[in-house]
């Protein structure tokens, strides 16, 4: 497989209207979608809103803001809202949940004569020493103002950290930390829940139990539209490749270790994904550009190479012309 360096300069076309949760797939069968787009901010706009008005995680959104105040950014601050992602890998069915990308995708099942499309949310993620379980499992149940029953674990924790202990039952209502709407995961060994949430500003981190939370009106939605018996695949790849006519993208997201720590993406990892997504191909890899999106893991698509013509395979090593 022949790599050599290249430069390419890449720009998005940028627009301020807020995006929906349903993006069509595409017809040729690529795996990207949406965009990435830029706004300006009002004064009274901080970035968890601006985090909750997009449908993103706040964390998802300071990681590509770093810079802004994400208290006050003040009146007319450019905001860039990273819209634009790879499906994950696998099949395009039910309910995947890319942990390291805090992201739940649902692929429901397409009308007759209407195209195939995805919904998309973030979600909060389970943390260090319950770190939500990766496998595949379906829905088993679904409940509107479900009450909590709170493990063993968590009356343990709050002992440990000297917090005042809950109740052996937690009604429905305001206190309710699974909000409005829960379904309930077959994982053996927990109560694994999709839920709601009455602490919205920590969706999209590591702060969970290990269940999967959710903006309130983003899981009302989902609700609606998800039946019982839906699989679910909980998986966890920190690096999405895909080619698109020729391209090679690269998605980067900070994987996390047994304490909750972001950690860098190694090259090994990198390397495997590539060598596993190529094959045979003989293609360019601009280095630079790959080695700038596993080092910052910002987790918006970027191009990283071409797909070399067999004309240009048999030329030996030709730099590619630079795009400027």
């Amino acid at each position: 497989m022949l790599r050599l360096g290249w430069f390419l300069l890449c720009t998005f076309g940028f627009l301020g209207v807020a995006q929906a949760n349903e993006y069509p797939l595409r017809e040729d069968g690529a795996d990207i979608f949406g965009q990435v787009e830029r706004i300006r901010t009002r004064y009274e706009d901080t970035l968890i809103q601006i985090a909750r008005r997009y449908s993103l995680g706040y964390e998802e959104l300071l990681r590509v803001n770093q810079g802004v105040d994400p208290w006050l950014p003040g009146e007319g601050t450019e905001v860039l809202i990273p819209g634009q992602r790879l499906l994950p890998p696998g099949e395009r069915e039910g309910i995947v949940v890319n942990l390291p990308e805090h992201r739940l995708y649902y692929f429901p099942k397409p009308k007759k004569d209407e195209p195939a499309t995805v919904l998309t949310y973030p979600v909060s993620v389970g943390k260090m020493d319950w770190r939500t379980p990766i496998g595949s499992t379906k829905i088993v149940s679904k409940q509107k103002n479900p009450s909590w029953t709170p493990p063993k674990s968590v009356h343990e924790e709050r002992r440990r950290l000297g917090e005042p202990p809950l109740p052996s039952v937690v009604p429905p209502g305001r206190d309710n930390p699974l909000g409005a709407h829960a379904m309930r995961l077959a994982i053996p060994g927990g109560a694994y829940l999709i839920h709601g949430t009455n602490n919205p500003d920590a969706v999209g981190m590591a702060v969970t139990h290990g269940c999967l939370r959710m903006y309130p009106e983003d899981i009302a939605t989902l609700f609606d539209r998800v039946p019982v018996g839906t699989k679910v695949t909980l998986i966890d790849e920190p690096v999405k490749m895909t080619k698109i006519d020729g391209e090679v993208w690269l998605e980067v997201h900070p994987p996390i270790d047994d304490q909750g720590r972001a950690m860098a993406v190694s090259l090994e990892l990198f390397e495997a994904r590539l060598d596993a997504l190529l094959g045979e191909s003989e293609v360019v890899i601009n280095w630079d550009i790959a080695l700038e999106a596993l080092r910052d893991a910002r987790g918006i698509p970027v191009m990283i190479g071409l797909e070399l013509l067999p004309e240009e395979s048999n030329q030996g090593d030709v730099v590619p012309p630079v795009n400027g």
